[in-house]
Formats: C-alpha cells, structure tokens, sequence
C-alpha cells in the first residue's frame, strides 16, 4: 500500500507540475518552436518588456487584483467579525450559505448575471457606457469576498473570545480591543485570504470578460485575443514570472500561519 501510494502520489505531482516545468523550459528557448529547444536565451524576455501593449495589460491586472484584494478583505474581515457575532444559529447558517454561493455559482452565470446588472443599472441613470474599470472592481470583489471570509472565519472560532472581554473589562472600547486583541489574533487568516483574493482577481477571466469595458484589458483577455492568431514564447516568459511571483506569496503565506500557529 505504501509503495502505491508514494507511485499516485508522484504521478499526481507529474501531472500537475509537468506543464510547468515544460513551460519555463520553453520561455528560454531560442527559437520560437513550441517542440524543438534550440539553445538557451533570453531572448522572449527582452521581447517583453518591449511589447508595451502586454506591459500594459499586466499593470491594468495588477491594479485590480490590488485593489480586488484590498477592498474585499476589508470588508471580508468586517463580515467575519460581524458572522461570528450573530446569537442566532439559524440565522449564522443562512448567511454562511448566501456566502458561499458565489463560490459555487459557475464563472460564467456571475460573469453574466452581473454583466446584465451593470448594464441595468448604467440604462437607468443613462450612462452611455456602463461596463468600465468600476464594474470590473466591484465584480472582482464579488468573487473575492466569500475567499476572505472563509480564511478569517476559523481563526476567529480558534480565538479564546475571554481576551476581548478581558480587554473592555480593563476599559477598552470594543473598538480598541479589537484593534489590540483580536486583529493579532486573526491576522494570519486575514493575510492568507488577501492574498488568495490577489491571486484570484489575478487569474480571473470568465468574469473580467464580461464586466470589462472598452478601455481596459487585462492580462488574461490580451492573452485570451492572441490566441486567435498565435501565443509567442515571450508569454511563456511572463508566465514565468508570474508563477515565482505567485510562489513567493505563497511561500510567504505559508510562513505568516506558521509564526501565527507558534505564537
């Protein structure tokens, strides 16, 4: 049984790694063969940060998915905190369900549900425009929302609820004691869902397809228009550098839960 599971286990890692590995293999390659690696070079990498189109696309993604994560993790901290405030069980458990709904809902039913609100809502107070950067915020943040809640939410459950009350019985204000208290506390969760937020809003592109306006594109959707023609190595390239940058947070996600499990 054990000899089974080490050969699943390592198939499992080939199938989910191996096109990566190919990926940045290929993102030195030479010639612009997606089959034959000629020799290595960083060619596709100075042809990146040529191409000022694709540049530009990556800062439009990165301002969204950091205002995306920042916005929803605000408000998903509040949320938390409030959810966790509630007396009523049933009432707990419906707002728990309402919360995970978009969660669950397919990308392409929010991506159009709320395309068709935005546009509602842009008739009704004649708006010639009604898909911009805004209705792709606030549809980012929709989708990101339910992710921070479920990551402050058992930190929350994990916390000793006497500290609060210890520190208003000293004369903290609520207010204050969950600034000194509480947020210590819960502030590996918080960091974990902001940056699954970011990297979410980072990857989306059912959703950002159908809310985006005419002069903003992202990342994903200039990818998604040059495949209609061909994908040149130098998309491998900010592949790339992409995946290390999505790497480094995770690894620095993963050592904030260590230290907030040590303390």
């Amino acid at each position: 049984m054990k000899t089974a599971s080490k050969i699943y286990m390592t198939l499992a890692f080939v199938f989910l790694f191996a096109p990566i590995v190919i990926m940045l293999i290929f993102s030195f390659n030479e010639a612009k063969s997606l089959s034959v690696f000629s020799g290595f070079s960083l060619k596709w990498y100075r042809e990146l940060f040529r191409d000022r189109e694709t540049l530009k696309s990556v800062k439009n993604t990165l301002v969204l998915a950091a205002s995306a994560s920042g916005i929803s993790t605000l408000m998903g901290t509040a949320a938390a905190v409030g959810m966790m405030k509630l007396r009523s069980r049933r009432m707990r458990k419906a707002v728990d369900t309402v919360t995970n709904i978009p969660m669950v809902n397919p990308d392409i039913i929010t991506g159009i549900s709320l395309m068709l609100m935005f546009v509602f809502v842009g008739r009704i107070f004649g708006s010639a425009t009604s898909l911009s950067f805004a209705t792709m915020l606030i549809a980012h943040i929709t989708f990101c929302l339910p992710y921070v809640i479920l990551q402050v939410i058992p930190k929350l459950e994990q916390m000793d609820p006497s500290l609060s009350e210890a520190a208003r019985d000293l004369g903290c204000t609520p207010l204050r004691a969950f600034f000194l208290v509480e947020l210590p506390e819960i502030l590996p969760g918080i960091l974990t869902g902001a940056i699954m937020a970011f990297t979410l809003s980072l990857d989306d592109f059912v959703i950002s397809y159908f809310t985006a306006g005419n002069g903003f594109q992202t990342l994903p959707i200039r990818i998604y228009g040059m495949t209609k023609k061909t994908v040149t190595p130098k998309m491998y390239a900010l592949a790339t550098l992409i995946f290390f940058a999505i790497l480094f947070l995770l690894i620095l996600s993963n050592v904030a839960e260590r230290k907030g499990e040590e303390k």
